[in-house]
């Protein structure tokens, strides 16, 4: 067809051409099917001839052709499956965006052809002049186009627009084996939903064409040079998380996955994993808590999760190499994760640290702001944390048996984090175990999985099972079979001895709630424990620099600057671990485990092992199954740990649930005072810091700070049930105290006292609590000789005992601190050495110290006498204690006022004894003297 005019109008006019997908398609269809016959015809001389002759002419013919009906019908079906060749053509075109047609582009049409393709120049040319893409080609091109190290060089035009399309050049052109067939499957899908239903069937086998050749590029990766096919597949997935609709890849992947799971002959599932693990640890490592692409990370470490198959190699490729070396969990991917955190990565090093720089030129509500962003960075993390942990418990039996396993054994590796001496040798600490934000964000995730249960009256409560705690040494299989997973808990210290040959009453299989308790109380004491006593060090060393630099400011010291600078970087220390342990949602999650914890402890106490809780009463019945031998005392530590902390750096969140507070004014009613229940004194002491920490505080603020809102602390302590049994409870643990058995017992005593000194003169303010403590001092004096004295007589003998003790003390630290000063002011301290001065110095500051802490609690003493005395009258003019308190204020007087005016009121006097049983004598011989240094002080 040499007259090009003629030939488009003929075959616009042949009704045949509609079977082509455009006009382009229907002249090179009909250009390629009969050159011989448009060869054989003669050139038309007269171009002027009629239409209708032409018309004629070719009925003529047609009239003297002696085609067959079957002929004709063969015809048809040839070209219809030409036609749908053509079409096979164009949709492989349009999904791999490849082709083995070079020609002019202005021969296509440009309907249902891409713009840019990669032409395929080898395979053409061993195809030897075909130029069409089908079924059976279509794996090896797409294996060719996959091995083109820079498929970019052989784009061409497939259509006659030549405009500038970088899309379609970036798409073709895209070079990355894993993104390109991610490209073809959305491309792949998207023909499946639009071709007609013959061609069906190949659109799907393009699909899965494109899963098949991902899982061998996974499988060969060596095959594909300069690809890290591993990388490509993990930025496939961040740019799918980062993005608002994550299904498709995701359902890409799950195709992907099923193919390399029930192929592993040439690589095991693991293998293919594993790498992308690999990449995926030592990108997170390098991301700070406040960046938002870390939580694109998390999102893609969510999904390996929730995938049975990735989730179990997850698990087994944190296990740690050596299981008894703590480090070695924070350095696995998860550890790697858990370590994120606003608090410094290298202890004491605050270069490069990006949060609170320049305290001390910030404002507060600057540092506010910076905090309150903490806080939201934590909470989304903490979240994303905890939903990792529940997906990898939920997807199989043998999944959450490793990751029980690998936190059992984490536990038990960093054991050491609790011991005194691990905050003394921090070089050797941080050599040793995991580090403070691996374990605050491991408890923050588990608290959040205690949550469900974490109701004090909740009945699923009832199901824990302290016998857990006893269990020792068990192997694998007996773990893996009575879901036992923590190790070492048979060697701590429980609450009270177990009785002689008392056999273990242990389960044959342990819940998971049980499990969840011990492993997040565990947690919580190696972690969250040794966060506050930082905080609290650090509160007092910021305020010794303080007032350090102030008196080198006043004085012209040049050392002032040198104090700024520690100052500053000890500030940083402290905001960021303040930010870190304080984030709200958290410390609400560890307030419901923590009044959850007192109001099952108080069940075990009562001896209740029903399904459901038992109300409080009182008396408590007596022991007849103790399973308090089995409950390790971390969980009370933890308890009192946790409100000590709140009532020092986040008070407002002790409003937050009135019947938390009052679980936790029963847990101290019933263990507080009993010795049964709770054996280890110094246990029993600490919870008066925690009643005093839980009680409303009324102290004057300063000018223009806000008052603390104590409404439901009040309404509780006021409302309280059992107001009579817990003010007992505080003065029997007020006396206990005297005799600890540990050799500092004198020293520890006055320190335990402290804060019971405010509770009693609060509870002295209420009038049920006033009532008790009057029918305790009735009683005492009803009772006076008895054989064991009443409490209340033993509890005011101690009380005037530490009067005459602690002024004596205080006076004589006055006396010392009085001679330094002397020496400092005649410059007797100009002369001496470096060394020398500043021991001086530290001396004199140490028995400022002293001298104030011995004068306050004297006057704390004297004091709680003074009210007590102000409705109690019976019992302080009985004759005994009417000496016993003539004696200590001439004591007063004498050493107050000097011995010349302490001579006209001194009497000479001897200390009558109280009729008790020689073993009794001996626990209470500080109690019977009334002058220190004849008790042996």
């Amino acid at each position: 067809m040499t007259d090009q005019g003629n030939n488009n109008q003929n075959i616009s006019c042949n009704p045949f051409a509609a079977l082509f997908g455009s006009l382009a398609d229907a002249k090179q269809f009909a250009s390629g099917q009969k050159p011989a016959q448009v060869s054989a015809e003669p050139p038309l001389e007269d171009s002027g001839e009629s239409q209708s002759e032409s018309e004629n002419s070719v009925s003529d013919s047609v009239d003297d052709n002696d085609d067959s009906v079957a002929e004709i019908s063969r015809s048809f079906r040839s070209r219809q499956e030409l036609c749908e060749q053509l079409n096979v053509n164009h949709m492989i075109q349009r999904i791999f965006l490849i082709t083995l047609d070079n020609s002019d582009p202005s021969l296509r049409g440009g309907n249902g052809i891409p713009p840019r393709c990669v032409y395929l120049e080898e395979m053409a040319a061993d195809l030897d002049g075909q130029d069409w893409l089908d079924m059976d080609n279509i794996e090896q091109a797409l294996f060719n186009r996959l091995l083109l190290l820079e498929p970019g060089n052989n784009l061409i035009y497939m259509t006659s627009c030549s405009a500038v399309n970088l899309s379609a050049d970036r798409d073709a052109g895209e070079k990355r084996a894993i993104p390109y067939l991610f490209a073809c499957y959305q491309r792949a899908k998207e023909e499946v939903t639009k071709v007609p239903e013959k061609l069906l069937s190949f659109a799907v086998r393009c699909k899965n064409l494109t899963v098949s050749n991902t899982q061998t590029v996974l499988l060969t990766p060596e095959i594909y040079i300069s690809q890290n096919v591993y990388e490509q597949l993990l930025d496939l997935l961040l740019e799918a998380f980062s993005g608002a609709q994550p299904e498709e890849v995701i359902e890409f992947l799950e195709e992907v996955i099923a193919g390399l799971f029930s192929d592993q002959e040439v690589r095991t599932f693991e293998e293919v994993i594993v790498p992308m693990f690999d990449i995926f640890q030592g990108r997170v490592k390098d991301l700070d808590l406040c960046q938002p692409l870390l939580y694109s990370y998390l999102d893609v470490l969510l999904y390996f999760s929730h995938n049975k198959d990735i989730a179990k190699v997850l698990v087994e490729h944190i296990q740690p190499k050596d299981p008894a070396n703590g480090l070695q969990y924070q350095k696995s991917l998860l550890g790697t994760v858990l370590s994120i955190s606003c608090l410094l990565k290298t202890p004491g090093v605050v270069e490069g640290h990006g949060y609170f720089l320049n305290p001390s030129r910030s404002s507060a509500q600057e540092t506010k702001v910076q905090e309150a962003n903490i806080h939201q960075f934590m909470g989304q993390f903490h979240d994303k944390l905890h939903q990792i942990l529940k997906n990898l418990l939920q997807r199989s039996g043998e999944t959450r048996h490793l990751l029980l396993s690998w936190l059992g054994s984490c536990l038990q590796a960093n054991a050491g984090r609790a011991k005194i001496w691990a905050n003394q040798m921090p070089e050797i600490f941080f050599q040793m175990y995991a580090s403070d934000a691996f374990f605050l964000n491991l408890g923050a995730a588990l608290l959040k999985l205690c949550q469900p249960f974490c109701r004090p009256r909740s009945p699923k409560l009832l199901t824990f099972n302290p016998s857990y705690c006893a269990l020792k040494e068990l192997s694998e299989e007996e773990r893996r079979n009575r879901n036992v997973h923590a190790r070492g808990l048979d060697k701590e210290t429980c609450l009270i001895p177990a009785p002689p040959q008392q056999p273990v009453e242990s389960a044959q299989s342990y819940s998971l709630l049980t499990e969840n308790l011990i492993l997040t109380q565990l947690t919580l004491h190696l972690g969250f424990h040794r966060l506050h006593e930082q905080m609290v060090k650090m509160n007092q060393s910021l305020h010794r620099l303080q007032v350090t630099w102030q008196e080198a400011q006043r004085t012209g010291n040049p050392m002032s600057e040198q104090l700024l600078e520690q100052f500053e970087r000890l500030m940083i220390v402290y905001l960021s671990t303040k930010a870190a342990t304080t984030q709200p949602a958290m410390l609400q999650c560890c307030l419901n485990l923590q009044a959850s914890t007192a109001a099952l402890l108080v069940q075990l106490g009562m001896g209740n092992q029903g399904p459901e809780h038992v109300a409080l009463s009182f008396p408590l019945p007596s022991l007849q199954s103790a399973m308090l031998c089995y409950v390790p005392e971390f969980f009370a530590e933890n308890l009192g740990d946790f409100f000590i902390f709140l009532r020092r750096f986040a008070d407002d969140v002790l409003e937050t649930s009135s019947e938390n507070l009052e679980q936790i004014l029963s847990f101290i009613t019933v263990f507080m005072g009993n010795v049964e229940r709770m054996k280890n004194p110094h246990l029993r002491a600490k919870l008066a810091e925690v009643l005093e920490a839980v009680m409303p505080h009324m102290e004057p603020v300063a000018p223009g700070a806000a008052q603390p809102i104590v409404f439901q602390r009040e309404r509780v302590f006021c409302t309280y049930r059992h107001a009579p049994q817990l003010a007992e409870a505080l003065i029997t643990v007020f006396v206990d105290i005297e005799f600890t058995g540990d050799p500092h017992q004198f020293e520890q005593k006055f320190n335990y006292r402290r804060p019971m000194y405010p509770i009693l003169k609060y509870m002295w303010g209420k009038e049920n609590y006033r009532e008790s403590i009057k029918h305790l001092a009735d009683y005492a004096s009803v009772n006076l000789e008895a054989m064991n004295p009443p409490l209340f007589l033993r509890f005011l003998n101690l009380l005037m005992n530490d009067a005459i003790y602690l002024l004596d003390e205080a006076i004589q630290y006055l006396s010392k601190i009085k001679v330094l000063q002397l020496e400092r002011d005649r410059g007797e301290w100009d002369g001496l050495a470096p060394d020398a001065r500043r021991e001086k110095e530290s001396s004199l500051q140490m028995f400022g110290q002293l001298g104030r802490f011995h004068n306050i609690m004297s006057n704390e003493t004297i004091g709680t006498l003074s009210f007590l005395t102000s409705e109690i009258k019976g019992i302080f003019v009985h004759p005994f204690l009417a000496e016993r308190i003539i004696s200590m204020l001439n004591y007063f007087l004498q050493h107050l006022v000097g011995p010349k005016m302490g001579a006209l009121k001194v009497k000479d006097f001897k200390m009558r004894r109280i009729s008790v049983p020689q073993s009794q004598r001996m626990d209470d011989r500080t109690l019977l003297h009334s002058s220190p240094r004849q008790s042996g002080y």
